[in-house]
C-alpha cells in the first residue's frame, strides 16, 4: 500500500511576518514547523503502513528550508520524501498550491492514498486537499476522523471512514486511489524516536522544480493565481461595552432601554 501525505511547513504562530508589498507570509528566515494538523495525516499514514505493509511517501511545496519539515517527517516514519521547490512556485494561492502537488501526485503516479491534515494554520482555507482532488479528479473524504476499514483485496479497492458533520458523523466509502483531509481526533502523533532522527539526517531528500513537473509559468505563482490578497490589516479595536444597573429586574430592562435610546 503507497501512501502519500502532503504537509505543509507553516511560520510558528508566535512569529508571523508579512511581506507588505506582496501581501504574502514571509517564510524565509521565520522559525517555521510542521503545519498541526498535518502531523494527524502522517501519523495515520504510518499506522496503516504499518498495518498493510506499503510505503509512506511525504511531500511538500516550499522554499529549500522546508527540508527540514521533511527530514522531521522522516524521524516520524516516513519513508521517502520529497520537496516542491522552484521560484516560479513563489507566492502561490490555495488553487496554485494545489495544482503544483496534483502535478506532483501524477509524477508519482501509484499511490493507494493521499493524506492531508484539515486546514493550514497560516491560511485556515481547508482548500488545498479538495483542491488536489478536484485536479486529479479523484474521490475525497474531509474531516476524516476515524478510518473504519480498507479492503485491498477487492477490485476496486475500498476505504470506509468516518467523517465529522455538524450534527455528528457519517460513514463514507471511497473507491480507492482517494483523498482524505483529517481531523485531531482521528490519532494521537507519536514523538519521533532516536533511530528515527538518526535516519532523518542521512534521509535524501528529492527536489522536483517546474523542470520536473512542466507546468505552464502562466499557471504558477503569484502570476496564475486566481486569488490576490490587496490589502491586509489590524481591525480597529471596538470599545468596551457598558454593565446595565438596576435594583430589580424591571429596573434594569427600563435602564437598558433608555441606553439605547439614546444612541438612536
Amino acid at each position: 500500500m503507497h501512501i502519500v501525505v502532503c504537509i505543509k511547513q507553516v511560520p510558528d504562530t508566535t512569529d508571523v511576518k508579512i511581506n507588505p508589498e506582496t501581501n504574502t507570509l514571509v517564510r524565509e528566515g521565520v522559525q517555521s514547523i510542521i503545519n498541526p494538523f498535518d502531523l494527524y495525516a502522517l501519523e495515520e499514514a504510518v499506522r496503516l503502513r504499518e498495518k498493510f505493509s506499503g510505503k509512506v511517501t511525504v511531500i511538500t511545496m516550499g522554499p529549500p528550508q522546508a527540508e527540514t519539515a521533511l527530514r522531521e517527517a522522516v524521524a516520524l516514519g516516513a519513508d521517502e520524501v520529497i520537496l516542491l521547490c522552484d521560484r516560479a512556485f513563489a507566492g502561490a494561492d490555495t488553487w496554485c498550491t494545489s495544482l503544483v502537488l496534483s502535478k506532483a501526485l501524477e509524477k508519482i503516479k501509484d499511490y493507494d492514498l493521499i493524506f492531508c491534515g484539515k486546514q493550514a494554520t497560516d491560511g485556515d482555507t481547508a482548500q488545498v486537499g479538495p483542491g488536489i482532488a478536484a485536479h486529479i479528479n479523484l474521490p475525497q473524504a474531509t474531516y476524516v476522523r476515524r478510518v473504519d476499514t480498507v479492503h485491498l483485496d477487492t477490485d476496486p479497492k475500498i476505504i470506509i471512514v468516518e467523517r465529522l458533520v455538524e450534527e455528528g458523523y457519517e460513514m463514507m466509502e471511497l473507491e480507492l486511489p482517494a483523498l482524505l483531509t483529517v481531523v485531531k481526533e482521528i490519532n494521537e502523533p507519536r514523538m519521533p524516536s532516536l533511530r528515527g532522527k538518526m535516519t532523518a539526517k542521512k534521509a535524501n531528500v528529492i527536489v522536483w522544480g517546474n523542470a520536473e513537473l512542466n507546468i505552464s509559468h502562466d499557471m504558477l505563482g503569484l502570476t496564475g493565481s486566481p486569488t490576490q490578497v490587496v490589502k491586509i490589516f489590524t481591525p480597529p479595536q471596538k470599545a468596551g461595552g457598558r454593565i446595565i444597573h438596576g435594583e430589580t429586574d424591571e429596573e434594569i430592562v427600563n435602564n437598558l432601554f433608555k441606553e439605547m435610546e439614546e444612541l438612536i
